[in-house]
């Protein structure tokens, strides 16, 4: 591998494990403050509980989160200074604003939130939480504004003295088509990630207290909810997708002809060639219908799209590993849909109000470790770290097929992947970094689990001066 794989590869293990703890914390945040909102309107203590046991959560995972956020922020420094050089007055504005939000906002909030039981008002208490879950929400879509210039450029111009390119409107920036079509993508997998850990635990933890048994129905519920928001969302972005990248629609799936009307391989065998592979289980026009919103829509292909970029932007290779976008594309909506199973499969099987007649046609082919048995699904004591998972595989399946399928632009269009690596970089240099950053990451990725465990067999006592101690100040 050369310096600018070694890179690449570098720039992608930071991202994709800082992304591990990114929808847990937005899921998570939105979570506690949903609790916290219905202990206050309900009054029972279980969501009290839950409320706290969720912050604790929260905390753990934002704390990592900063902490991978901000090397992900520093290797525009280190590996890519020559694409910061140029596109730092674009990128400069939404770096800033999202520090100003995860660090000042955020954590202030936060900190404010844990410190402040029986110390605020219990309507200015529970603001705090509802802050850092809105906050979360506007990290993310300022980020992704960012990483939408580069899949889309927007709203810059570059300057004819220095050649950079310098931000011309903000707001368009914001409004980019491409984040406001990834922004609901985005936080719907989040909350299929966020869902599938609390689910996790609360199965886990099942018989220890009914607070767990809502709470894992509550993970069940977000994990679904979330799996939905991502088929219709994906939906829209597969047609902006096509409509601003074609190359990364054909790549999705391996189309090097023009077709209309053309079909979506749910599985193929055989190499992802001009020739169709030798094995296929499709689905017809489905392909036509996802990038135009019509089954008889046309979809452009390789060799078209590779013929009209080199003519465009000049010789040279336009086309991405077709073999990582085809199959990246199809894990990602496989482990989506098996995330969606198992939260319906949980829910359906801890529900009070079961069907009884179907359930005993169903039961009848299921095996008897599928079974459910006092409440709780042998299964999903067996296999339960496939709930959190799933949705954490969908995500990064994702990511690396927006990513990688946008090769070889940098920012689509105006700058390539080699363009932008900082001048001078030396390959002992990146080994030396990420071996140093892989260690890091995996010593933190031991300290978060032993936590988050540590925290979850924690009983969820009662805590009476929490609960009904007076207020000290009226609560407005």
């Amino acid at each position: 591998m050369d310096v600018l794989d070694l890179t690449r590869l570098q720039f992608a293990v930071v991202t994709i494990y800082h992304y591990l703890f990114v929808p847990l914390s937005i899921c998570l945040a939105s979570a506690a403050a949903g609790l916290q909102l219905a202990w206050m309107r309900t009054g029972q203590e279980k969501y009290l509980h839950l409320t706290k046991f969720v912050g604790k959560l929260l905390i753990v995972t934002f704390a990592v989160g900063v902490v991978t956020g901000l090397v992900q922020e520093f290797q525009f420094g280190l590996g890519w200074s020559a694409f910061a050089r140029f596109y730092g007055d674009v990128f400069g504005p939404t770096l800033a604003i999202e520090g100003m939000l995860a660090f000042f906002l955020e954590a202030t909030f936060l900190a404010l939130w844990y410190f402040g039981w029986d110390r605020l008002p219990r309507r200015l208490h529970a603001a705090t939480i509802v802050i850092v879950a809105v906050g979360t929400l506007l990290s993310a879509y300022i980020i992704l504004a960012a990483n939408s210039f580069m899949q889309n450029p927007v709203a810059y111009a570059l300057d004819p003295e220095t050649g950079r390119a310098h931000l011309t409107s903000f707001t368009e920036l914001l409004t980019n088509e491409v984040v406001l079509a990834a922004f609901p993508h985005t936080m719907a997998g989040a909350a299929m990630a966020g869902g599938g850990l609390l689910l996790a635990i609360g199965v886990w933890r099942f018989t220890a207290d009914a607070a767990f048994r809502t709470l894992s129905r509550l993970g069940a519920w977000i994990m679904l909810v979330g799996g939905l928001g991502t088929v219709i969302s994906g939906d829209h972005i597969g047609k902006v997708m096509t409509a601003v990248q074609p190359m990364k629609m054909a790549a999705a799936e391996a189309l090097y002809e023009t077709t209309t009307g053309a079909p979506f391989s749910v599985f193929a065998i055989g190499e992802l060639g001009h020739d169709r592979p030798f094995f296929s289980i499709e689905v017809p026009k489905l392909l036509s219908f996802l990038g135009t919103g019509s089954f008889n829509g046309t979809v452009q292909g390789i060799d078209d799209l590779q013929a009209a970029y080199a003519a465009q932007y000049g010789p040279g290779s336009y086309v991405p590993m077709i073999p990582v976008a085809f199959w990246t594309f199809r894990l990602m909506m496989g482990a989506g849909i098996l995330a969606m199973a198992v939260a319906a499969f949980h829910l359906w099987s801890t529900s009070p109000r079961r069907f009884p007649l179907l359930r005993l046609r169903v039961l009848r082919f299921l095996p008897a470790m599928l079974r459910p048995g006092n409440g709780t699904p042998t299964i999903f004591l067996r296999l339960i770290w496939l709930a959190p998972i799933l949705p954490a595989a969908a995500n990064t399946f994702g990511w690396i097929f927006t990513e990688t399928a946008r090769q070889p632009w940098l920012a689509f269009g105006i700058s390539k992947v080699a363009d932008g690596i900082s001048p001078g970089l030396t390959s002992a240099e990146v080994i030396t970094s990420l071996a140093g950053f892989t260690l890091v990451y995996g010593i933190l990725a031991v300290v978060w689990t032993r936590l988050v465990m540590h925290l979850s067999r924690q009983p969820l006592e009662p805590d009476q001066a929490v609960a009904s101690a007076p207020e000290p100040v009226p609560a407005y």
